[in-house]
């Protein structure tokens, strides 16, 4: 059938999708993936989920009253078929950029985005709360939560789903299944999808899912086995979402138009409870290049669309990630006691290294942070040496296991703390911004942070080999400052800062790798004619208070310098030098922190402009507190 218009082009909005035929919906979804395809060629992103669920996409606005109706898409990395259909086509090449769209669904974005997320596992607690809402007079619709096979294993959506079994309300939780988060599911429960079999679904519909296994190409059939059984007992049991309280459809064909539509108004038209409704989809589907890849293309550069070939920016330093992940093999080389925990980021820690190297010794919990730190808590107290890889965004999930069963048992298990600071197209959801100030403040932690990927090495070293308590080290995502790399990490002394650069003016205290910018800042201002000593912290905690101190006593003005919110390494030299009378003479006194307010994706130099923490920015702090600004314009 050959049209002069695209179909795409005369959707504004969802409403647009319910006069349409269903054939011509399964024609839409065709185009609206070729449009994601060219989309994220231009602009990056998370491709391979978003192929994922087009179909999806398509029949849930075509069936749903959105947006009265709340649709609420789990992480939301898959949202961009969404995006497209819901009034926002027109700027979809401002995707992740400065100024543009988000890459995740945001409500200040869109009334089609009831409900921010970047985090996993999140979307059956907030449809909950919608249909609660909706029950109590509010004027809201249905609530339909799309999560994936990896986010569903976290404990939180396990914890929803008890609660909105137990409520009995009506919700719709569409579990988006491709087998593939953004690394392969782990844990006993996809082991359970994988082991069970020959079981028949309970399902709501159960005509229509009668022999829908057996009709399907082989691959999708043996998925769709596959994915009934993560639902399905033993004979003569129940499905585990039922004993949550759940009404179980599926499994269906996530890609099949007709079956989606079918399933979706069949469910909305007769559930009067929680219900599931199990999809088997493919991540990246549709497009080779991603389907074939091992991550399926999950986050991309710009990428050629003919041969998938992604644009990859050339750097002769290393990746600070890279190098963390070295150290830690060649650490665990010499040490036996050594392991790894990452929760769902092999890759994207550094850990997928060590892992080729000694597979038994890294454990990939999952998405599951709290259970990760306190599984590292355990193999501490046995005696292991663990160290937990995450990202400070994500690390923040964990936080009362941080708190209750490492810092209060004074266990010496090793945080590697990865993305810490501004990391750029992600945006404010994964910026690394608060990890300093919500560890420093725990008794007999130690908190680190590398100015440089040399001092990275280092601090591997500094963290193997420290049994006394907790100690956590933070760097930053992307390349390194291209510095003489160490052939091997040599431990720190704990508590004791560097001194790189003397001068009699200014001091600049720099707690981690905003070093670089701050000895930008010391050269520029030496060429204006002031005296600048640039000191690297290295500790946020214990502080070097030795150095503070001789910053302190022998400089008209101080300015600590650091990536991170107020509250982090800054405070807690204001807090040491007012304590100890540090300030009674004079010191002019600065902390160059964020800014108290989340800072909007960019790239990260503009994201640190927008934050007032470039090196012009540290040079205009020092000449006003120097007054020679006021000199200048006098003259």
């Amino acid at each position: 059938m050959s049209r002069e218009t695209p179909l795409l082009d005369k959707i504004d909005k969802p409403a647009d999708l319910r006069g349409l035929r269903d054939s011509d919906l399964k024609l839409l979804a065709d185009e609206l993936r070729a449009e994601v395809i060219d989309i994220v060629s231009q602009t990056g992103g998370h491709l391979g989920s978003s192929l994922g669920v087009v179909e999806l996409t398509v029949a849930i606005h075509a069936v749903f009253n959105t947006p009265v109706d709340k649709l609420i898409w789990d992480v939301g990395h898959q949202c961009y078929p969404h995006k497209i259909l819901t009034g926002r086509r027109a700027k979809m090449r401002s995707l992740r950029q400065g100024g543009g769209l988000s890459g995740f669904t945001k409500r200040s974005e869109s009334a089609y985005d009831p409900f921010g997320a970047a985090h996993s596992s999140t979307s059956i607690s907030a449809a909950l709360g919608f249909a609660v809402g909706r029950d109590m007079g509010q004027p809201t619709g249905d609530a339909i939560a799309v999560i994936g096979d990896g986010a569903i294993t976290a404990g939180m959506a396990y914890e929803a789903m008890n609660a909105a079994g137990h409520l009995g309300k009506r919700l719709f939780v569409i579990l988006n299944d491709n087998d593939m988060s953004i690394a392969p599911p782990v844990g006993a429960l996809n082991k359970y999808l994988n082991t069970l079999s020959g079981h028949k679904p309970f399902d709501l519909l159960r005509g229509m899912a009668e022999g829908f296994e057996a009709n399907l190409p082989g691959p999708l059939r043996d998925g769709a086995r596959r994915a009934r059984q993560m639902v399905t007992g033993m004979p003569g049991g129940g499905t585990l979402f039922e004993e949550l309280g759940f009404t179980y459809i599926g499994p269906i064909d996530g890609h099949n138009m007709a079956e989606v539509l079918a399933t979706l108004r069949a469910a909305r038209t007769r559930a009067t409870g929680p219900v599931l409704i199990h999809a088997v989809t493919v991540k990246g589907k549709g497009y080779a290049p991603a389907e074939n890849s091992a991550d399926k293309y999950h986050g991309v550069a710009k990428f050629d669309v003919a041969s998938g070939t992604q644009a990859k920016s050339v750097s002769n330093a290393p990746a600070y990630t890279s190098v963390f992940g070295r150290a830690l093999t060649e650490a665990a080389a010499r040490d036996g006691r050594i392991v790894a925990i990452t929760a769902a980021m092999p890759s994207g820690t550094g850990l997928d290294i060590m892992a080729s190297r000694f597979p038994a010794r890294v454990f990939d919990v999952g998405i599951a942070e709290q259970h990760g730190v306190t599984f590292a808590a355990g193999l501490a107290a046995s005696g292991m040496r663990p160290f937990v890889a995450i990202y400070s965004t994500f690390l923040q999930r964990g936080y009362d296991q941080i708190v209750h069963d490492v810092a209060l048992q004074g266990l010496p298990v090793r945080f590697a703390i990865d993305r810490a600071g501004l990391v750029g197209a992600d945006g404010a959801t994964h910026a690394g911004a608060f990890d300093v100030g919500y560890l420093a403040n725990l008794p007999g932690f130690v908190v680190m942070a590398a100015g440089d990927e040399a001092e990275l090495v280092h601090m591997v070293a500094t963290a193997a080999d420290y049994d006394a308590g907790p100690i956590a080290f933070r760097y930053p995502r992307g390349e390194g400052a291209g510095v003489v790399m160490p052939e091997r990490g040599q431990p720190l002394e704990i508590g004791k800062g560097r001194v790189l650069r003397e001068g009699g003016d200014v001091a600049l205290l720099s707690f981690g790798a905003h070093l670089a910018e701050t000895l930008l800042a010391a050269e520029t201002l030496t060429a204006q004619g002031i005296s600048v000593t640039v000191a690297d912290a290295r500790f946020a905690k214990p502080l070097d208070t030795g150095l503070i101190d001789q910053l302190a006593r022998h400089h008209a003005a101080l300015i600590t310098v650091e990536q991170g919110a107020g509250g982090g390494f800054g405070a807690q030299v204001l807090q040491y030098l007012a304590n100890s009378g540090g300030l009674d003479h004079g010191l002019k006194l600065r902390t160059m922190t964020l800014p108290d307010r989340f800072i909007e994706q960019a790239s990260p130099q503009a994201m640190y402009a927008d934050a007032g923490l470039t090196s012009a920015d540290i040079v205009t702090l020092v000449r006003r507190l120097t007054g020679q600004e006021m000199r200048l314009r006098r003259a």
